[in-house]
């Protein structure tokens, strides 16, 4: 039992833990009595040394060492995981760190702003090239096929015929021939404009040989690559048929496979020029594709235009030099790079030393209590938001490289999209970051307790939610995949079904199922139906209920208070105010007074006075109030 006020002002000043008060006698040594400690966290080897007296002056010594070890180790523990603000008063220590982040904030957002408006002026204007080249060489394009829309309105762009295939060929190569004729500005890729190459692949099996009308073939898988170079030179029509028999390159449009028809051509991009951009330039190697691979009567016909900057030649006249935009963003870039550099190595560094704490704090447990520090106090040393940091730090940094290389118009096409990736997901999680600061504020710090406390049972629930989810996916893939345009695929049938969970477009669902059998659409009526009750009506309340119970948890945590792991309850006994200016006080030196110490052969070695009630002799100990003893 604890004693009370009067008994506790009869204690003796080595009674009394320094900078703290009174003990808390769930946290110290048994004295006097020689009873084990209330919290269990003292062997019955640690009371016994502890009650082994050889003198009265040698006994109080000890114990007040030990006790200013503890509670430096208490002080030293809560100072780590104070906030910034807090160690600003504690040691006057300025939060570079915070500083960094927000620093790293405003360029990196910067900088993904500048990036996501040329990303969307390139990808918009290759992408309206690809509509004008579909127009200049696609034979039968249609205006209602350049924007998607679901359901679609008109079916695919494809032949049927043999004649049509030809004369698609055909008509490519006279739009082709006849590229002045367009509005756009597009030119041959020779240095003297002279009509380039156009290849022609076929892709066939070896042997495709059908005899429909006795149910008998003749095939071999292997398929035969064959591609020709069918440039017109002449001023007359061109046709593909004869240059083919010519040739004797014959089409079995029986094992035809596919086809590709590929040139290229160059233009200059004048949309994004101004006073400080110059123009682009760019080569579109233009692929016309027939698809032919479900030999199901249906040629299927595309067109991609794959689009690759150049460096450009022209004679620019500008107000201001373009080569200051050029450089502003060069130096935008390293400015990134460096900075997230500096928060990588900031990030590190502070992991690296909770690892050391960690490791400190074990073995200052084991040995003061002969206790094993638990897991939930060990996690504790692990920050969670430095990782994340230190992951955002390196998306950034790549990205930021890949972006120079871009804008140096050392990379293609592809390099946007995983420039793209890059930056967007480094900028998702440093904004994620900011949450670490407002954790520090009770109002906010409710969210984010609240998902820390329902992440376990949530990634449960999930679990069970998704297999049976998995179970009706492919269900319905199976099933109605073949009479609904839905469930056409695996991935199309896992998006349907997540549609109708959050209520999208469920009245199309049900409308445009096959009615060609009844026992299909009665089953796709049950299908549905019982897919939408589960998991609307049940599997979405009890998420919501979990992450509620979860909520109302926090709330009483704040009313009543945390539960404590062993190390939260270890450094819950030190009262010491962060303005309190004990933490100066004990404040460990740099590694550079350190070094000096080292180099002068005097280390400041702090120290005070207890006196012995029972003489009047003064012993001198260590503790952190002052004094120096040369090595």
């Amino acid at each position: 039992m604890s004693k009370g006020p009067q008994e506790e002002d009869k204690k003796t000043p080595a009674e009394r833990t320094p900078g703290n008060g009174l003990r808390n006698h769930s946290w110290s040594h048994g004295h006097e009595s020689g009873d084990e400690d209330d919290s269990g966290l003292l062997g019955s080897s640690a009371a016994d040394s502890i009650q082994r007296r050889s003198t009265p002056h040698e006994n109080q010594t000890t114990f007040d060492t030990t006790t200013f070890a503890e509670d430096k180790m208490r002080r030293k523990l809560r100072f780590f995981f104070m906030n910034p603000v807090e160690k600003w008063q504690a040691k006057r220590r300025f939060p570079y760190k915070f500083i960094v982040q927000v620093i790293k904030i405003v360029l990196v957002t910067t900088q993904l702003c500048l990036f996501a408006h040329n990303n969307y002026t390139h990808v918009n204007y290759t992408w309206d090239n690809r509509i004008a080249f579909s127009h200049l060489f696609l034979r039968g394009w249609d205006a209602t096929q350049e924007v998607p829309a679901y359901p679609p309105a008109t079916g695919p762009l494809a032949l049927y015929k043999q004649d049509e295939f030809y004369e698609t060929i055909d008509y490519a190569l006279d739009g082709y021939y006849n590229l002045s004729n367009a509005i756009g500005s597009y030119s041959y890729t020779a240095e003297d404009n002279s009509v380039g190459p156009v290849i022609l692949c076929l892709y066939q099996y070896k042997e495709g040989i059908i005899f429909g009308f006795n149910e008998s073939y003749i095939f071999n898988s292997e398929i035969d690559e064959t591609c020709i170079n069918i440039t017109h030179k002449y001023s007359h029509k061109f046709q593909s048929k004869a240059l083919l028999a010519k040739r004797n390159v014959k089409i079995n449009f029986s094992a035809l496979v596919r086809a590709h028809l590929t040139f290229e051509i160059k233009t200059v991009n004048l949309k994004a020029a101004g006073p400080i951009t110059p123009p682009d330039c760019y080569q579109f190697n233009v692929k016309i594709i027939f698809d032919n691979r479900d030999h199901d009567g249906q040629m299927l016909l595309s067109l991609d235009a794959d689009a690759k900057r150049l460096e450009c030649k022209g004679d620019t006249r500008y107000i201001t030099d373009n080569q200051i935009e050029s450089a502003l963003r060069t130096l935008l870039n390293t400015f990134v790079i460096l900075i997230c550099s500096i928060s990588l190595i900031l990030c590190s560094r502070a992991i690296y030393r909770a690892q050391l704490l960690k490791f400190e704090t074990v073995n200052f447990f084991k040995k003061t209590y002969g206790k094993v520090l638990s897991m939930e106090g060990k996690l504790e040393f692990l920050n969670l938001w430095y990782i994340m940091i230190i992951i955002n730090d390196l998306l950034i940094i790549i990205g930021s490289a890949i972006k120079e290389q871009i804008e140096r118009k050392q990379y293609g096409n592809d390099h946007w999209n995983i420039c793209s990736i890059f930056l967007g997901t480094g900028n998702l999680l440093v904004w994620f970051g900011v949450l670490r600061y407002l954790g520090f504020f009770k109002t906010y710090n409710v969210v984010i307790l609240t998902l820390k406390k329902a992440a376990p049972k949530v990634a449960r629930f999930l679990i069970c939610a998704i297999l049976i989810y998995a179970g009706f996916t492919f269900c319905g893939w199976l099933i109605l995949g073949p009479y609904h345009m839905k469930f056409r695929s695996l991935a199309t049938t896992s998006e349907c079904l997540f549609a109708l969970i959050n209520g999208d477009d469920m009245f199309a669902t049900f409308s445009i199922t096959s009615f060609k059998s009844p026992i299909l659409w009665w089953y796709s009526r049950i299908y549905l139906y019982s897919f939408i009750s589960l998991y609307i009506y049940v599997v979405l309340s009890l998420f919501i209920s979990v992450i509620m119970d979860a909520y109302d948890t926090i709330k009483i945590y704040y009313r009543d208070g945390f539960p404590k792991n062993d190390l939260q309850a270890f450094i819950a006994v030190c009262t010491d105010e962060a303005s309190s200016g004990v933490y100066r006080q004990e404040s460990e030196s740099s590694d550079l007074t350190e070094l000096f110490d080292r180099i002068c052969c005097c280390r400041k070695r702090p120290y005070s006075y207890f006196e012995d009630s029972n003489s009047a002799s003064t012993v001198k100990t260590e503790n952190t109030f002052g004094g120096a003893i040369c090595i």
